[in-house]
């Protein structure tokens, strides 16, 4: 029997992170392998905000609670300084205390959150991650989970969006025909998608994958939320972004979500979760293709 060469094995990287509590708590690097993860856009107007102002567009990866779209924009906790203490950051709003604790291993950074806040309190959080990924990367995530599309994606669809409706679900990865999988290159679309109950996705990028899971024991929708920016947004002064956004909640806006589509409060008063991150990276031989998605050409 002829057997080719060994295929070589991905092997585990330290994720080391760096955040900024004077603004917002914002985690500024996301380094694993002496990769850079995160994605940076340097605007000066991100330094000066204040509750209540638009969103500022920085790159990084900004934590967005209680909403993502919506009132305030982009959340209540981007634009507010946070607290360093012994045991992590503190994030003191009007309607809740957060408290965020990373830890930095061998083989996963985690970073663990207390909220505390009224029994009933609703919310959604995501971590808004915007990655440096090159045009060949790739999302891979179950399939086929159901996946929600939002107006801004009713351009790029085949079939007429239905007046009114404020998401249309479809399986994961090309929910109406739309492959979302593929992260470039880039056509002058934008468009945000949420990957519903979908704990887990792994971002793929030549020899590099890095993995985002959320994990938590609460009774509460966990979903990945995508903005593939492919040089579609903003008019006038596009540019490309790709944020990969692991999240608690099925929406963007909080004012939308339905009874089932945001996290809730339980009667003790506290909400934790956790989120995981790990890379690995594929030595390259002669021998070695790049890696691929099922179902790619």
């Amino acid at each position: 029997m002829v057997t080719g060469p060994a295929l070589p094995r991905p092997a585990r990287l330290p994720v080391l992170a760096e955040t900024d509590p004077d603004h917002g708590g914002r985690w500024t690097s996301l380094r694993a392998g002496g990769r850079e993860w995160l994605w940076h856009r340097p605007d000066a107007a991100r330094h000066t905000v204040r509750p209540g102002d638009a969103f500022v567009d920085a790159g990084g990866l900004e934590e967005c609670l209680p909403t993502v779209r919506g009132t305030p924009d982009h959340g209540a906790a981007w634009s507010r300084p946070w607290q360093r203490t012994r045991d992590g950051d503190v994030l003191e709003c009007p309607d809740f205390v957060l408290r965020r604790t990373i830890r930095q291993g061998p083989d996963a950074l985690r970073a663990r959150y207390r909220l505390t806040a009224d029994p009933g309190h609703r919310l959604l959080w995501a971590a808004h991650a915007l990655l440096d990924v090159g045009r060949d990367a790739q999302l891979d995530a179950p399939r086929p989970a159901a996946t929600r599309l939002f107006p801004e994606a009713a351009t790029l669809l085949d079939r007429a969006w239905p007046p009114g409706a404020p998401h249309l679900t479809g399986p994961w990865p090309s929910p109406f025909g739309l492959r979302l999988d593929r992260l470039g290159p880039d056509d002058g679309t934008a468009v945000g998608a949420i990957i519903t109950d979908c704990p887990s996705v792994r971002v793929i990028d030549g020899p590099d994958t890095l993995t985002l899971t959320v994990h938590t024991d609460a009774d509460i929708p966990v979903s990945v939320a995508l903005w593939r920016n492919l040089g579609g947004w903003p008019d006038g002064a596009p540019y490309r972004s790709i944020g990969v956004e692991p999240m608690l909640g099925a929406v963007f806006d909080l004012a939308e979500a339905g009874p089932d589509d945001a996290a809730t409060v339980p009667s003790c008063g506290e909400l934790c979760w956790e989120l995981e991150i790990s890379a690995t990276r594929t030595p390259r031989t002669p021998h070695t293709p790049p890696p691929t998605l099922p179902g790619s050409p």
